[in-house]
C-alpha cells in the first residue's frame, strides 16, 4: 500500500487565502516548485502559490469547496513530507512545515 503525501491548512491559513487570494468556494489553488530561495527540503526551491486548473494532481485536498493541489510533477519537492500551510501572525503570510509522513 501506497501512503500518499497529505495538505493539511490551519482556520488562519485559510483565512489568508480568503483575504489575500480572493479565494471563494470553487476556486483551485496549487502549490508548486519555484526556482530559487530555499527550504528545508531543498536547497534552492522554494514553494510557490497561485491559483490555476489541475491537470494531473498527486495530491488533492477540499476545504470550504476550494480545492488544494499539487501537480504530479511538482511531487518529487515534497519528498514524502506531508505538507502543513500555516500563518506566520508576526509576518501575516503563509508559512509552509514539511512533516514526514
Amino acid at each position: 500500500m501506497v501512503v500518499r503525501m497529505k495538505i493539511l491548512i490551519s482556520s488562519d491559513a485559510m483565512n489568508w487565502f480568503h483575504k489575500e487570494m480572493e479565494a471563494v468556494k470553487g476556486d483551485t489553488i496549487r502549490f508548486f516548485a519555484r526556482y530559487g530561495g530555499s527550504s528545508p527540503i531543498h536547497e534552492g526551491f522554494s514553494l510557490g502559490v497561485t491559483k490555476d486548473t489541475p491537470f494531473e494532481p498527486a495530491v488533492t485536498y477540499k476545504e470550504e469547496d476550494i480545492l488544494f493541489f499539487i501537480e504530479e510533477t511538482d511531487e518529487w519537492y515534497f519528498d514524502g513530507h506531508d505538507l502543513h500551510v500555516e500563518l506566520d501572525p508576526t509576518r501575516d503570510e503563509l508559512s509552509y512545515v514539511y512533516k514526514k509522513a
